[in-house]
């Protein structure tokens, strides 16, 4: 309907303006050693693509757990700026931000980044440069995509969590109220170079924790991936680093295929998929003061999601103690107090079971679980039976007590 605009306009004859526009994110993840290295020209070349001539504007952003083990890493980033001080110049001294979840838990540190954006005058074509592990990054994606509305992002995880998983996807967020991603935003990087270097300064926890993503993807998407994972489970624990590469490649390549291909590259709907295990993850980690690893909630919510499904019949018995015994093999802890605690009813105000609420609340719409119906086969359900929930805790602890002590192996020194 076309309105003249010489007949008076009442809000009868006004019709809805309707539009649609589509935007198209491209972005690559690298992977490479010493990114630091003046000799490794990559960061330099990532920042050239964009086929501006003029140096642009650098704020480093730093998880400060990363500096205890690598000291000289601050005059490694000072020392390729300046190599390459024709493509990229660092605007200030870096940031040095808190490691782990305490770097989304405190909202002086998102500040902190936001201060010094404004302070050295940095714009939308100028980069923001996240290193670190998952948290770090998370919180330093909410700072670029909410300055300026988006400062170019540049990822570089440094822990086998984000470079298989968080830091390669489209989601950022810091917690808030006591719930975990509260706030957020989704918005894709510029890149993302995963630096395998790093991986070697991990400690054993951290080393581990990223396997579980690894693990989850696995049992939802590829039944070979898992197949591999089992297999190598001995390699993988005692750090073998060309073992660990296989496996954040291709857990990184499965979860970028879902981002890119699935439909809902935004979560606009009820399901996630890639989140299998996370509601109980996430609640863990809220009811031990985030004590746990975000992996090793993560290893717990998929042993307890699995057991789930094998109560109510979609996984089988053997498949079922086949997924539980390879996260053992892993070294990962199935069984926690927190979840001795929660034998009473859901309203109890340390119920683990608050987490599937918080968990339907933070996507809206009805629940949605991804359940197992077979290693390698998600299938999503909309309702849970608490009783057995109930029973799949005790289930899941009868197990981990009479596997113990774990069924690991010894590493060769």
């Amino acid at each position: 309907m076309v309105v003249d605009i010489k007949q008076k306009i009442t809000l009868n004859n006004l019709q809805p303006i309707r539009q649609s526009f589509s935007v198209t994110f491209d972005y690559g993840v690298h992977f490479t050693n010493a990114v630091f290295d003046t000799k490794n020209p990559l960061l330099a070349k990532v920042i050239a693509t964009d086929g501006e001539t003029k140096p642009k504007k650098v704020l480093a952003v730093v998880d400060s757990g990363l500096l205890q083990s690598r000291r000289m890493l601050l005059k490694q980033i000072a020392t390729y700026s300046d190599h390459y001080a024709d493509t990229l110049k660092l605007a200030a001294d870096p940031i040095i931000v808190l490691g782990g979840e305490e770097a989304k838990n405190d909202p002086n540190e998102l500040l902190k980044i936001h201060q010094t954006i404004n302070e050295v005058g940095l714009c939308r074509h100028s980069y923001l440069l996240g290193i670190g592990g998952g948290a770090v990054l998370d919180l330093v994606g909410y700072a670029a995509a909410t300055a300026h509305r988006g400062i170019r992002l540049i990822r570089i995880p440094t822990t086998v969590l984000a470079q298989n998983d968080s830091g390669i996807g489209v989601k950022n967020g810091i917690n808030a109220f006591g719930k975990k991603n509260f706030l957020g935003t989704f918005a894709p990087p510029y890149a993302v170079l995963n630096d395998f270097t790093f991986l070697t300064s991990l400690n054993d926890r951290d080393w581990r924790s990223g396997i579980a993503e690894a693990v989850k993807v696995a049992l939802i998407k590829d039944a070979d991936f898992f197949e591999y994972i089992s297999t190598y489970a001995h390699a993988l624990v005692c750090r073998d680093l060309n073992r660990m590469q296989n496996v954040i490649y291709r857990c990184a390549q499965l979860h970028m295929d879902h981002i890119a291909n699935n439909g809902d590259s935004f979560e606009k709907g009820s399901s996630r998929p890639l989140d299998f295990g996370h509601w109980a993850a996430h609640k863990l980690e809220q009811l031990t003061n985030y004590r746990l690893r975000h992996g090793e909630a993560v290893a717990i919510g998929i042993a307890l999601d699995s057991t789930y499904s094998y109560l109510i019949g979609l996984l089988s018995r053997l498949e079922w103690r086949r997924i539980l015994n390879t996260l053992l093999s892993l070294g990962f802890v199935l069984y926690l107090p927190e979840l001795s605690e929660q034998m009473t009813e859901p309203e109890h105000p340390r119920s683990l079971f608050r987490g599937l609420n918080e968990f339907r609340e933070h996507l809206g719409g009805e629940l949605t679980l991804t359940l197992l119906q077979r290693i390698g086969k998600g299938v999503e359900i909309h309702e849970v039976d608490m009783s057995l929930f109930r029973q799949a805790i005790w289930l899941l602890g009868e197990f981990y007590n009479s596997s113990l002590p774990a069924t690991g192996w010894e590493c060769m020194m």
